[in-house]
């Protein structure tokens, strides 16, 4: 990387001087952000040209800028875009300065069109961008000695609009986000971004922003299957409250809200203890109390998956739940027995008489509780990545036994297995033929695709990811027909992510995708505007059906979307399809009239 380890030149300006041995001296600036020192010395001679005072231009949402480099060509003084109504659009400011820069402030104004019509300024929020620390690919998967990993800061973490500081030599991103209302009259709306340093500098960029007569609809009708695993027992742990105490629950809301707000399907809950073993920082639970009585007769208590199911969908996850496992890693199941009043843990094989003795009576008891409750028909047993075998014994005893709950699977393809399975979510390399996913959409099934740690390292959603990669991954599934997007880790967070985002067996920022308070990231909005650009195809091909005429404007989008492969991307960076993908999109939006 080439911002990363050089020795600092020694014929320099007198007063960059301190800005090549910053390493050393950092500690008299304060950015007014609790952020990682950073752990590489810079070579900061490139900042010596640069003229006295604040800069400031637009950026590109699509790419990462490095915390000590100059940004180069970057005089963008106004922004022109174009949104549909219903939509969030993204933009990126940046503010950079060789000199100490305190007290610096960015406000909105709202934006206006020539017919009156105005977005308020309530619907345009600023989000200055902290750095945290990552590291790298390596080999995916596996043990990481941070002592052989190239740490560096990279900017991902949206924070709330606040007052902020420069250090020499240094620049800092600020992430806006335009909601557009419903109900707006299409036009073109012009309005500015005020930036202002201490008493005397300030300065506006411009924004003009064209809506055409088109609409996105509320995430909660977006068809777009999102479903990113959520760990209520990380939130529990960093904030050190009680598990499933008042507190937490009105904790859980917030990160319940937002992951609503991108369009979630599915609701992650635990069965049994620990389905995925102790791989997260923070294990899983099971929510679910498994009790053997002096009788010998097996007893659950539901009421804490109750109260977490209720609670994620009263904050408007509504379609699915998804129940970990019949296949927990290592086949271990844990249970409180009432004669030794102790925890035992067993290990049952699926398809042994010991796993259908304790699991008949789970799936009989529990399917009727889920009845009562109104949700049979909402709920899947659920599994990750374990093997055919084990697959085709869990889903007899699941179809004999409760053949209402459904049966989700995150892992390979098994032709034996597909047409029992109704979710299936499939590694995105090798693509799967577009003919197959239609036959499961025909009968009403659900065909997803992952990323994880193991790979591929491009596209993928690590902190050090290129942003357009998240975006990328959205126009992948309209290309290959996909009903949407699997990730394994919504909020599993290393022991302090609000400075490192490093994990001790992935690389950086795998194990989450929004951080504490709830904070949203440069990650998790792209992987948000991506999934509308997912809605806004499905809208227009449906609207270019009606029409014959229109054959050879559905041809272009087709052309378009082939350009979202797994090969082109090796060719090119995801930024470059993106971009020819979204240029494609305004002009089938149609001209806007001033």
């Amino acid at each position: 990387m080439k911002h990363l380890i050089s020795k600092p030149k020694l014929l320099i300006p007198i007063f960059l001087l301190g800005l090549s041995l910053f390493s050393c001296s950092d500690q008299i600036y304060q950015t007014g952000f609790d952020e990682p020192e950073d752990p590489v010395i810079h070579d900061l001679s490139e900042w010596q040209n640069i003229a006295p005072g604040l800069h400031s231009a637009f950026g590109s949402t699509g790419k990462r800028y490095a915390y000590r480099s100059l940004p180069v060509n970057q005089n963008v003084k106004k922004w022109s875009g174009t949104a549909w109504k219903g939509e969030r659009i993204n933009l990126m400011l940046l503010v950079w300065s060789a000199e100490y820069q305190q007290n610096i402030r960015i406000s909105p104004g709202s934006l206006y069109s020539r017919n009156a019509s105005v977005i308020d300024s309530t619907r345009i929020i600023i989000h200055p961008v902290r750095y945290v620390l990552t590291d790298e690919f390596l080999s995916g998967c596996g043990y990481r000695n941070p002592d052989t990993i190239s740490v560096h800061l990279v900017a991902d973490l949206l924070e709330n609009n606040q007052p902020f500081n420069l250090i020499p030599g240094s620049v800092r991103p600020v992430w806006i986000t335009i909601d557009i209302p419903h109900d707006i009259e299409k036009g073109i709306f012009t309005g500015n971004i005020n930036i202002r340093a201490g008493e005397d500098f300030s300065q506006v960029l411009e924004i003009e922003l064209s809506i055409p007569d088109h609409s996105v609809p509320n995430p909660s009708e977006w068809s777009f299957h999102l479903d990113l695993w959520q760990n209520p027992f990380a939130i529990a742990r960093f904030y050190k409250v009680e598990p499933w105490s008042q507190e937490h629950i009105n904790m859980l809301r917030s990160y319940l809200t937002m992951l609503a707000e991108a369009g979630q399907k599915c609701i992650t809950t635990s069965i049994v203890h620990q389905p995925w073993g102790s791989q997260t920082y923070d294990p899983f639970s099971s929510m679910i109390q498994w009790i053997k009585n002096s009788a010998g007769t097996w007893m659950f208590d539901f009421s804490v998956f109750d109260q977490y199911v209720e609670l994620a969908m009263e904050c408007g996850i509504t379609k699915q739940i998804n129940c970990y496992s019949m296949i927990p890693w290592g086949n271990q199941l844990r249970y409180f027995d009432e004669d030794s009043a102790d925890y035992i843990i067993v290990t049952v094989k699926p398809g042994t008489p010991e796993y259908e003795a304790i699991w008949k009576p789970f799936l009989h008891q529990f399917s009727y509780h889920l009845e009562q409750m109104g949700w049979l028909e909402k709920t899947t047993i659920a599994m990750d990545e374990r093997g055919l075998e084990e697959m085709k014994k869990t889903i007899r005893l699941i179809q004999t036994t409760a053949p209402g709950i459904g049966i989700t699977l995150a892992g390979k393809y098994h032709a034996e297995i597909q047409n029992d399975i109704y979710d299936l979510c499939l590694f995105i390399n090798p693509p799967v033929e577009l003919n197959y996913i239609q036959e499961r959409a025909e009968k009403d099934k659900i065909t997803t695709f992952y990323t994880c740690c193991a790979r591929p390292e491009h596209p993928n959603n690590f902190t050090f990811s290129p942003p357009a990669e998240q975006t990328w991954l959205g126009w992948y599934a309209a290309a290959q027909g996909y009903s949407g997007f699997l990730r394994w880790a919504y909020n599993s967070w290393p022991e302090n992510p609000l400075k490192d985002s490093r994990f001790r067996s992935w690389p950086a920022g795998d194990t989450y995708q929004v951080y504490p308070g709830p904070r949203s990231s440069v990650r998790f909005e792209k992987l948000r505007e991506g999934i509308q650009d997912y809605e806004k195809i499905r809208i227009i091909k449906k609207a270019l059906k009606q029409y014959p005429e229109t054959d050879s404007i559905r041809q272009k989008l087709d052309k378009t979307l082939e350009m979202f492969s797994l090969q082109n991307l090796s060719e090119k960076p995801a930024a470059h399809w993106v971009n020819r993908g979204k240029k494609v999109l305004e002009e089938l939006s149609g001209p806007v009239e001033k």
